[in-house]
């Protein structure tokens, strides 16, 4: 071969290249690994703690995966909580794109505040207040040492939690790895209900209102409701005391995280009034479009994924298997709710409107929260169209009927379709999944499937939801009032909130 000719053609240095690049593909297939490139040697009895080091008794081993499967657990809840905490962005995009321009930095702001305010109030008492007499998860290890207590009245023959009373300020009572992680994952799913007023108050909510608004609903309200489904309170006793199914069943929080924000939401929306020039004096309604549609959608994107760790996390077990259900039941339900309002919007023979799909979207995830773990995929798709549907008339109703001002769909999004994610448990739980939920032997099944009382008792907690924290909320929201004023200036209201409230512009033009 004329190598010279090579040469002149192709670089030395590319041709000593190839041939080191020819040997190297000869010769390793010859090579054997020293390495463990499977795995299948890495993790022996070696590693199994044991008095007589590689042979642990079946007392050691049986620690050993008990320890495992707890950490596993552990793992995925505050993954899972991860995940939940980032819904707070997404939460945060929507709002902001949903409303105007010159709100941009007050929009995020209270977004933003919400967490850091939320999380502190929430760690003062409001976890206490929730789970102190539930304290000793079994999934996350029992918290061994750990004394929960509940506040109780006795009536009727039967106790009624009201409120937990161990865990303030997460003091060294409960210094648990169970407890601290039973912690990080309900205060992130406080922090989503915190959030939901910040949309239907938007463009006109005093910042420092906003603040006081912030502690109160993360202290006493979000747990006090939250402690009678999910911490051993009344509610969740209705099966056991008065034969009504498994008592309150929320797996996720339709009503115990959103339907208690989306009540606060309305009753916020009412007291403040709505924004100027939303409504004429001929009772007509203007539409004051959002300013950045992009930034919505993206946020909606956010939630879904967020809705991750919200559905499937709630099972607080990465070896409870029943969480490949609930995920899929929570994208089913999300995209049926999509597509109902395209249908719809269609049907009305209007453009398929990106912001009123995006809640469409929510309201399925929304109304799936609570049944995600007890049906199936045909019905958690029935209860998202029907969500996509109570979406489309609920807003239709507060703009052109009662004249509420909820600029993102607060209450449409989450307080509506709250209520209907937890009366879908006792309409369509098929009872394949919730053997002993709340203490009750047998699964979990709703009116279709055989139990009417289970619809019963999911009818009296979404009830008690909406009194108890409209009630709450609407003396809360008129007493603050006096301490100081929930609306802004009327001139500042009209120039923008960024510099009157919060000292900087959103944008810079």
């Amino acid at each position: 071969m004329n190598f010279k000719f090579l040469q002149k053609k192709i670089p030395s240095y590319l041709l000593i290249g190839a041939v080191v690049v020819l040997l190297l593909m000869l010769f390793e297939p010859t090579r054997s690994f020293a390495q463990d490139a499977t795995g299948a040697k890495t993790g022996t009895i070696n590693d199994v703690p044991a008095a007589t080091a590689g042979k642990p008794t079946v007392s050691e081993v049986g620690e050993v995966a008990g320890h495992n499967k707890i950490a596993i657990n552990i793992m995925w809840t505050l993954l899972a909580g991860f995940l939940v905490m980032f819904m707070q962005a997404g939460f945060a995009l929507v709002e902001t794109g949903f409303t105007q321009k010159k709100n941009v930095a007050h929009t995020m702001g209270m977004n933003f505040m919400v967490y850091a305010v939320g999380m502190f109030g929430f760690w003062i008492c409001g976890f206490a207040f929730m789970f102190g007499g539930a304290l000793n998860a079994a999934t996350l290890g029992g918290a061994p040492g750990v004394i929960s207590h509940e506040y109780v009245v006795h009536m009727f023959g039967h106790d009624f939690g009201l409120a937990g009373s161990v865990g303030f300020f997460l003091n060294s009572d409960v210094y648990d790895v169970g407890v601290f992680t039973l912690f990080l994952f309900q205060m992130v799913f406080m922090d989503t209900t915190a959030t939901i007023p910040t949309g239907s108050m938007a463009e006109r909510w005093s910042f420092k209102s906003f603040l006081i608004f912030g502690f109160f609903i993360s202290m006493f309200v979000y747990p006090i409701y939250g402690n009678w489904v999910w911490g051993g309170g009344w509610l969740s006793q209705l099966g056991a005391n008065f034969g009504l199914g498994h008592g309150m069943v929320d797996f996720a929080g339709s009503s115990v995280v959103h339907m208690v924000g989306g009540v606060a939401a309305l009753a916020g929306a009412i007291i403040i009034g709505p924004r100027i020039g939303k409504f004429n004096a001929d009772g007509t309604t203007n539409t004051i479009p959002g300013h950045n549609i992009p930034m919505a959608l993206l946020g909606t994107f956010i939630l879904a994924l967020g809705w991750f760790g919200f559905n499937p996390g709630s099972t607080l077990a990465g070896g409870d298997f029943r969480i490949s259900i609930v995920a899929v039941n929570t994208m089913m339900a999300g995209t049926a709710g999509t597509l109902a309002v395209l249908v719809l919007l269609y049907i009305q023979k209007k453009k398929p409107d990106p912001g009123m799909l995006a809640n469409g979207m929510l309201a399925g995830l929304v109304a799936i929260t609570a049944p995600c773990a007890f049906v199936n995929s045909l019905s958690s798709v029935i209860i998202g169209a029907i969500a996509g549907c109570l979406v489309v008339l609920t807003i239709y109703i507060m703009d052109y009927k009662v004249k509420i001002d909820d600029p993102v769909g607060a209450f449409a999004v989450h307080g509506v379709n709250g209520a209907w994610g937890v009366l879908a448990v006792g309409l369509f739980a098929d009872g394949s999944y919730g053997d002993g939920w709340n203490g009750v032997a047998g699964p979990v099944k709703g009116l279709f499937y055989g139990d009417a009382s289970q619809l019963g008792a999911q009818s009296l907690g979404t009830l008690t939801c909406l009194v108890f924290v409209f009630v709450v909320m609407y003396a809360f929201f008129k007493i603050s009032n006096k301490i100081t004023p929930i609306r802004v200036k009327a001139e500042d209201e009209i120039a923008g909130l960024d510099i009157p409230e919060m000292g900087v512009q959103g944008y810079i033009d």
